[in-house]
């Protein structure tokens, strides 16, 4: 657990030096007159730290495809892969190190302030190991998203399967393409 939590204040220490950066360098943009009708494509990285006993750290990745319908409320549709490691001294039948899902979810983020928001999502989670199935995933979250395409996330993620819960508080560090310009 000692390792998974360094590497995890480690990550949000980078991440408050890009902040930093970003906000001393970046150039202002400003929005044209009337609602954003923008296309994204984001590729995120996400570590988070599981809520359960039996799990070490989870890490992962995805593709976020988010579309401005207002200046400030976007429709997103996302998929990945996370991996739950299980702790050193967790024993399998089969070996396994850490069970894997490919959750595909359809959200909302809304910006009640320029570049904060507040999302949720909800979709399905496909188990990658044998006998795993399909579990519910939600996340709600908060984040920052920058001009420049940079995205900062923070989010509970759940996966709900057969009456048990497996969660993480995840961050999630990823860059957005505009897809309109």
């Amino acid at each position: 657990m000692k390792r998974s939590t360094t590497f995890f204040v480690n990550a949000v220490a980078a991440i408050a030096i890009l902040i930093g950066a970003n906000n001393a360098n970046a150039q202002t943009k400003k929005t044209p007159a009337g609602d954003s009708k923008d296309v994204r494509l984001g590729i995120g990285f996400n570590v988070g730290l599981p809520t359960n006993d039996f799990y070490d750290i989870a890490l992962g990745g995805d593709l976020k495809l988010q579309k401005d319908f207002f200046s400030n409320i976007s429709a997103t549709l996302s998929a990945g892969y996370t991996n739950f490691s299980f702790k050193g001294d967790v024993q399998t039948l089969d070996g396994q190190t850490g069970i894997g899902y490919i959750p595909v979810k359809l959200g909302i983020k809304i910006f009640p302030v320029e570049r904060f928001y507040i999302a949720g999502e909800v979709g399905a989670a496909f188990g990658t190991d044998k006998g795993q199935g399909t579990a519910l995933v939600y996340a709600p979250g908060i984040g920052l998203g920058f001009n420049n395409g940079l995205d900062l996330g923070l989010r509970y993620e759940g996966f709900a399967q057969d009456g048990n819960n497996l969660a993480q508080v995840a961050l999630r560090i990823a860059y957005a393409f505009n897809l309109s310009r």
